[in-house]
């Protein structure tokens, strides 16, 4: 193995590196077994052994089935999916990601700017219309993840607070509304817009509550209760990228710290918020950078028991900054995304929820990988951007129809779930059509024409 991830890019200097002085096999057991993994043994069986370069097709599988078999002990057989829409709520930040193709420098939305962008604000009241327009559909979920907006706040006392700055902008990242095109509101005023007729709002990353509480000495768990109070139901564990600071340096120099991605998120949890975990791999970390993210998450369960699922994002590598650097040259291998997944079951043996991504793998990959561990497959996604202007080739709308169908030819139970997980509803294959029923205004119907009934094309994605 090279300090760069398998993947290929840049040769970095990296001090943790896939190198153990365990054995595959010793670790395969422990796997086999149910007994808790060791950092090592998670290198061990997400290299395929360090003891040979490149990864083994023979000890992969080996792998896979073991996770396969974990799934099915802790989970059963079901294939759970979700009703929802992604709203997101501008595209304007400043962090300066270099994995990142969805958002814009926040100057190119100031009223003065003379240039032209593709990016986008939103105010509460039309975050507010997209909601109440999808309900109609049958979704329960809305899924919000925005940029850094500098005239984002939590509520007009952080407004207040951060205009007392001698330089807002330079000190706390803060410009008055009035500087932009379009106000996007306070973060209070956006979850109750997106929170309207019982929508399950799952919104505000540990990113986003670091910008909600910028220049102030809140705590995480006192910006999480007052923005539940306003209708957050749950928290999406994004922004976690690797949870290893050598790589952070290098990816998202910007970004909260390990740290303090960790302290949003026990402050979420702490006020009584269940919070999604994510890891987005294939990029320039390695496989030892992997499983000490998966470390990181295991200690953060064992200690709050807040972490609902687990969902692996593989790198699209296409028209981010790392790719036009020459840091990356291609995004994570199809085995690489296989033992992601597998080694993600097997280490977190506190997690019961592994996610596999259509909208990141496509059908055929994302259908692979409901057997190499995961048990769940996202959810409708009636508008995504993340991944799309990234140059990712999916992430169109899914209809409950297409959910029933591909579980079921994998001989599987297509299950819609809530997004907590705590109610479900098995789909009959062949008492169709299909439509959500969850929902405040679902009545079973299904939520959008199949293409190939209406001659339309699905509704385009938001990632």
């Amino acid at each position: 193995m090279t300090d760069a991830s398998a993947s290929g890019g840049a040769d970095l200097d990296f001090e943790h590196v896939p190198d153990t002085d365990q054995s595959f096999e010793n670790a395969l057991a422990k796997a086999r077994a149910g007994d808790r993994l060791t950092v090592a043994d998670g290198v061990e069986l997400m290299t395929t052994g360090t003891d040979r370069e490149g990864i083994d097709p023979v000890r992969k599988e080996q792998v896979l089935e073991a996770a396969d078999r974990r799934r099915a002990e802790m989970v059963g057989d079901d294939v759970t999916f979700v009703a929802n829409l992604n709203n997101n709520v501008t595209t304007a930040c400043n962090t300066g990601c270099l994995f990142c193709n969805f958002k814009n420098t926040a100057h190119q939305f100031e009223s003065d700017h003379e240039g032209d962008h593709t990016g986008f604000t939103k105010t509460p009241a039309e975050s507010r219309a997209v909601v109440e327009d999808a309900l109609d559909t049958g979704i329960y979920e809305v899924t919000s993840v925005s940029g850094l907006h500098p005239a984002f706040v939590l509520n007009e006392e952080h407004r207040e607070i951060l205009d007392s700055y001698d330089d807002p902008y330079a000190e706390v990242d803060y410009k008055p509304p009035a500087a932009y095109d379009t106000d996007p509101g306070t973060y209070v005023e956006q979850m109750r817009a997106m929170s309207v007729g019982g929508a399950h709002l799952h919104s505000m990353t540990p990113e986003e509550a670091y910008h909600a509480r910028r220049g102030t000495d809140w705590s995480y768990e006192a910006v999480y209760r007052e923005l539940k109070a306003a209708g957050l139901a749950s928290v999406p564990g994004t922004a976690a990228e690797i949870l290893v600071p050598e790589v952070r340096d290098v990816i998202c120099p910007g970004k909260i710290g390990t740290d303090e991605w960790v302290e949003g998120m026990e402050g979420a949890m702490a006020a009584g918020l269940d919070a999604t975990a994510t890891i987005m791999y294939g990029h320039v970390e390695n496989e030892a950078h992997r499983v000490m993210h998966l470390k990181v998450i295991r200690d953060l369960q064992d200690r709050t028991g807040g972490i609902t699922e687990f969902v692996p994002l593989s790198f699209v590598h296409r028209n981010t900054p790392l790719y036009e650097r020459g840091l990356v040259t291609e995004g994570a291998s199809d085995a690489e995304d296989e033992l992601m997944v597998a080694v993600a079951r097997l280490f977190l043996d506190n997690v019961d929820n592994v996610q596999s991504s259509w909208v990141k793998f496509g059908d055929a990959k994302s259908l692979k990988l409901l057997n190499c561990g995961a048990n769940d497959f996202m959810g409708t996604i009636l508008s995504e951007e993340i991944t799309k202007r990234a140059g990712g080739d999916y992430g169109e709308f899914r209809s409950f129809d297409d959910y029933v169908e591909m579980v079921s030819a994998i001989g599987r139970p297509p299950v819609e779930r809530s997004t907590d997980y705590r109610q479900r509803r098995r789909l009959d294959p062949d008492d169709g059509p299909h439509g959500p029923m969850l929902g405040p205004r679902a009545d079973g119907t299904p939520m959008v024409a199949r293409p190939e009934d209406d001659g339309g094309e699905p509704a385009p994605a938001d990632d």
